[in-house]
């Protein structure tokens, strides 16, 4: 998978070492419970006197709003309680974060810069081919300069150095354990770019110049019906031809082994996950809406196991310290002063 994984880098705590997908993100803080408010960057949370800033909780925010605003165009209730799920579960592993490197500043921890080098040329090379410009173009992207991905890498390898110090008399992994966690995750760790896709789709634009008097809400309402209908059993092909506005209209809406680069990245996560037949939607992005119906999808190759062994192996044997490592963790908050923002 060629992207950065940012994400993994800023929550260390979770400690996960399989690629997460990048997306550019918006640098500035998200607004958790729709005040309308927006704030440049301040302090969301405090451990033993380290901060965690607004900034931190909104870039990991960015794409988890981003699809729960595509997924929830009227917003409400149910949108409000997973935006501050997710919020409460960031900041928590952000501050398991801040813990760690507490507990490694006070037993005078350090991390050699090479070290930290290293693993950034090891992150360029793997997920760039090298090719360092495209690297810092995604970085220019998320609003982060060198010095922040730096510093987050170095967190991250922190957070790595003090677990396996920890935890280090755990019983290596056995050949099955490893062989059977890696056909649980293999799919995970395909090239996703080779994915392909075949759906059927209705689009209704924010507004439709074919419709005298739309409006957003009037195209919403027609878009919920039109969903309400696919489910009962109405078809999407003739609802397609009659509603959709794009230029797949004539065909049903229907688009065959459509590659996945070729569809915007943020589309592309909503309606890969869900199994053939799923019906999604309505989908809200600034031009309109979008309806979706997964025909049959196909998967980019996946990695053997010789080629990321080493991942599955790290993997079998966090699991294996995962409630040691919880029990730590909870002990260090017990011990710490930790104050959380408003």
């Amino acid at each position: 998978m060629k992207h950065i994984a940012l994400r993994s880098l800023l929550i260390t705590a979770s400690f996960s070492a399989l690629p997460l997908t990048f997306s550019p993100l918006a640098a500035e803080p998200v607004v958790v419970a729709g005040t309308g408010a927006r704030v440049v960057n301040g302090i969301a949370a405090t451990v033993n006197g380290l901060v965690v800033t607004q900034k931190e909780v909104a870039i990991l925010m960015a794409p988890i709003v981003g699809q729960l605003t595509a997924q929830f165009p009227r917003r409400g209730s149910e949108f409000e309680k997973k935006v501050k799920e997710a919020h409460d579960k960031i900041l928590d592993e952000l501050i398991d974060r801040e813990l760690v490197m507490s507990e490694f500043k006070h037993i005078g921890g350090k991390l050699r810069p090479e070290a930290i080098n290293e693993e950034i040329d090891r992150q360029i090379n793997t997920d760039y081919n090298g090719n360092k410009t495209k690297f810092r173009d995604e970085l220019s992207k998320a609003r982060l300069t060198m010095a922040s991905y730096r510093e987050m890498t170095e967190r991250k390898m922190i957070v790595q150095a003090m677990r396996a110090s920890k935890f280090n008399d755990v019983a290596p992994p056995l050949p099955h354990e490893i062989q059977q966690e890696y056909n649980t995750v293999k799919l995970s760790l395909r090239d996703i770019n080779g994915d392909k896709i075949t759906f059927q789709k209705i689009y209704i634009p924010a507004v439709d110049p074919k419709s005298p008097g739309s409006t957003p809400d009037t195209q919403l309402a027609l878009a919920e019906d039109l969903v309400k209908q696919i489910k009962e059993g109405g078809s999407l092909e003739e609802l397609a031809k009659k509603h959709s506005r794009d230029a797949y209209a004539e065909k049903g809406g229907r688009q065959d082994l459509v590659p996945r680069t070729d569809l915007a990245p943020e589309f592309a996560n909503l309606i890969m996950d869900p199994p053939e037949g799923t019906i999604i939607g309505p989908l809200m992005d600034p031009r309109g809406l979008t309806i979706v119906k997964v025909i049959s999808k196909s998967y980019g190759p996946v990695p053997p196991l010789s080629k990321v062994h080493a991942q599955i192996e790290q993997r079998v044997s966090r699991q294996k310290t995962a409630e040691r490592y919880d029990r730590w963790i909870k002990n260090l908050r017990a011990k710490a002063l930790i104050s959380k923002k408003n």
